[in-house]
């Protein structure tokens, strides 16, 4: 609707910063929504915009967001993308929420994979990202090693995660020359022929027990429940795939495991118990148990 004067009624993205900040009771969320909204690559971008009119369309697509969001959806769905590590990722209801203390298991994978790379170049690492998702960990192995030093699979038994993961793939570039898909449970994805040639598997499985009174609600509504619970201690699949993954891994190679906080024992034991070596419970940045991490025999 025209003013008295005549000109047009403009809505600038300084209204719509601040009344966003005022309905979310957040400053941040609601930048990075409005940037979203806006189609800015960042907040600098924002900043500059602010007293540029926003458009009918880009309007309707904050409210959405912000409905959303007051819904109880969380915020990196809403958003529609989400950092892990050097990555943009695309993250919607068909995947996890990439998290910190996975950044730092892809870290660990990183170093192993490097460390095997120096001794194999220069025939290519092959690497497996088991219960990829998103595809986060297999795409930084991806985008973070050396060109021609890696072969990652990511496999997921939901056609629907991997479905998000092939969408991340493409926006990785060039690096994704080295990355392929499969679909099936744990090693069941894999073909036969990497049967026993694997240098290193890495997974972000299950690992909450069934019913954990623990569990947010914002994760428990809105996250995808096979990615979350795994039997009533938590370690139904990180028990098949330490079962599983001696057969894989060449001798020598690495298997690389998210754990829960309170895992770190019952895990260590599993990985002695099938035979594995240099067994080791690395904590995240809090302290807590995070990662497993052990070597099939040479």
């Amino acid at each position: 609707m025209p003013d008295p004067t005549g000109q047009p009624d403009v809505t600038t993205w300084r209204q719509l910063l601040a009344e966003t900040t005022r309905v979310l009771g957040d400053r941040q969320h609601a930048r990075w929504m409005c940037e979203v909204a806006s189609g800015v690559d960042s907040g600098d971008e924002l900043l500059a915009e602010l007293d540029a009119p926003a458009t009918q369309r880009m309007v309707a697509h904050l409210d959405a967001m912000i409905a959303r969001r007051l819904a109880g959806e969380p915020l990196q769905y809403v958003l529609g993308t989400w950092q892990f590590r050097r990555l943009d990722l695309m993250v919607d209801q068909r995947v996890l929420i990439p998290r910190p203390e996975t950044e730092w298991v892809c870290e660990t994978a990183l170093g192993l994979a490097r460390t095997v790379w120096s001794t194999t170049a220069p025939t290519p690492v092959t690497a497996v990202d088991l219960g990829t998702g998103s595809g986060a960990i297999g795409l930084s192995l991806a985008a973070e090693l050396p060109v021609g030093s890696v072969q990652v699979w990511l496999a997921d038994v939901s056609a629907d995660a991997l479905d998000v993961a092939r969408a991340n793939l493409a926006g990785v570039g060039g690096a994704g020359a080295a990355v392929q898909i499969a679909e099936g449970s744990w090693f069941d994805a894999l073909p036969a022929s990497l049967r026993g040639e694997i240098d290193l598997v890495v997974a972000n499985p299950p690992y909450i027990a069934d019913g954990d009174p623990d569990v947010t609600a914002e994760v428990a509504n809105w996250e995808p429940h096979l990615a979350l619970f795994a039997g009533a201690d938590g370690l139904r699949d990180i028990g098949t795939i330490v079962s599983e993954a001696a057969e894989w891994l060449r001798p020598g190679g690495w298997l690389v495991i998210e754990i829960g906080a309170d895992q770190g024992p019952a895990v260590r034991s599993l990985l002695d118990a099938t035979g594995f070596d240099a067994v080791e419970i690395r904590p995240d940045l809090a302290g807590r148990d995070r990662i497993a991490i052990g070597s099939r025999p040479a």
